[in-house]
């Protein structure tokens, strides 16, 4: 088990903590890699871990996330290797239900099932809406069509010498793991999901640290959609080139980019309701209006409805999450529109986009998700 870290001193101790919990019955070792922290990262784990037996404890040079990732891989001893990130805590089972596909001679990478794990306000409990109706839920459609494109860097699998085969984690974009997955899945592997492979993560809990962690996502999407252009329609990639990749183009990129243009057509029929009561009288333009809101409630029941399939998948997930879907179309989804319009701006200009580290709060909880497993 690989664990990159960058300034995580307040969340590594429990990462740890965790890994050592895994009831696991093959042998484990845990190497940690301090990325250059200017916290009391590396110091911390040597305290709390360093005299482990499983624990191996390295620092080096910043050098960002792929080449600590790279560099605790070089120091691994087994061909399995479970990366994840240090902000990120496994359940119990987690390495046990990541290694299982890999029994497949096939399958070279797995992801795993990613959980926001600080359901702490509004913002963070959206994004576990969002977790469960989105990333989760496309999985589980890639995996069906073994064509899963992001690994996720907070929790997945891999086989050791394929991530050598096809020269490891890349420098080149900010989604390494999305980048490798690509790599991996076009050298003729493929890419399993392990929905009992439950890790909690802690996500940005303002909106303001949710914008720039998704830009950051964003803009690495566009640069592996980019990198991987060639991969588009070609029929030895089967349904990688035919489905996965036009549906980061399509879904990720293009369409929420166009997003706001929805946004401001439902704005322009309700001024044209006032319009028409003005010219008409309120008669007329109450008709206008029931209409309007008439197709608008459809839309959002349908997304609703779409929610409810996704968490009924997931039967220990809080299913009043799925009510947030009524208010998350008027804030949460415009920053999310914001920062895929930003990145095409980036790239556009040429600009070079940084990590922007985020400040870890310690606020996941392990104890609330082990409780609703066992219950």
């Amino acid at each position: 088990m690989v664990v990159p870290a960058y300034n995580e001193e307040k969340v590594i101790g429990q990462t740890i903590d965790s890994l050592l919990a895994q009831q696991y019955a093959g042998a484990m070792e845990i190497i940690v890699v301090d990325d250059g922290s200017r916290d009391g990262t590396y110091q911390r784990a040597r305290a709390i871990h360093g005299a482990h037996s499983q624990v191996r404890i390295f620092t080096k040079a910043n050098g960002g996330k792929a080449s600590a990732l790279n560099f605790g891989i070089a120091h691994a001893q087994h061909e399995i290797i479970v990366a994840l990130d240090a902000d990120t805590v496994f359940a119990r089972d987690t390495v046990a239900e990541l290694v299982q596909p890999l029994a497949e001679p096939r399958v070279a990478a797995v992801a795993g099932n990613a959980k926001v794990g600080n359901r702490i306000n509004l913002v963070t409990r959206w994004q576990a809406l969002e977790y469960v109706t989105s990333q989760n839920l496309d999985r589980r459609a890639f995996s069906l069509l073994d064509c899963i494109t992001v690994v996720p860097g907070a929790v997945g699998a891999w086989r050791r010498s394929v991530v050598h085969e096809v020269g490891g984690f890349k420098e080149d974009t900010l989604a390494e793991d999305q980048d490798l997955t690509l790599a991996v899945r076009r050298a003729g592997y493929s890419v399993a999901y392990a929905d009992g492979a439950v890790a909690l993560t802690e996500a940005p809990d303002t909106l303001r640290a949710l914008a720039r962690q998704r830009f950051r996502w964003s803009f690495g999407t566009l640069q592996c959609a980019w990198k991987h252009r060639s991969t588009l329609f070609r029929r030895r990639y089967g349904t990688l080139g035919w489905i996965a990749l036009p549906n980061v183009w399509l879904f990720q990129l293009l369409l929420p980019a166009l997003s706001p243009l929805a946004d401001l057509m439902f704005v322009f029929s309700l001024l044209s309701v006032w319009a028409t009561r003005t010219s008409h009288g309120a008669t007329y333009a109450l008709v206008n209006l029931e209409q309007v809101l008439t197709y608008y409630a459809v839309f959002l029941l349908v997304d609703w409805a779409a929610a409810m399939i996704a968490f009924l998948m997931e039967p220990r997930e809080e299913r009043q999450l799925t009510w947030l879907i009524f208010i998350q179309r008027f804030a949460y989804r415009q920053i999310m529109y914001w920062v895929v319009v930003k990145s095409f701006a980036a790239a556009i200009r040429g600009h070079v986009v940084g990590w922007g580290k985020l400040e870890r709060k310690a606020t996941v909880e392990l104890e609330a998700m082990e409780a609703g497993r066992s219950a």
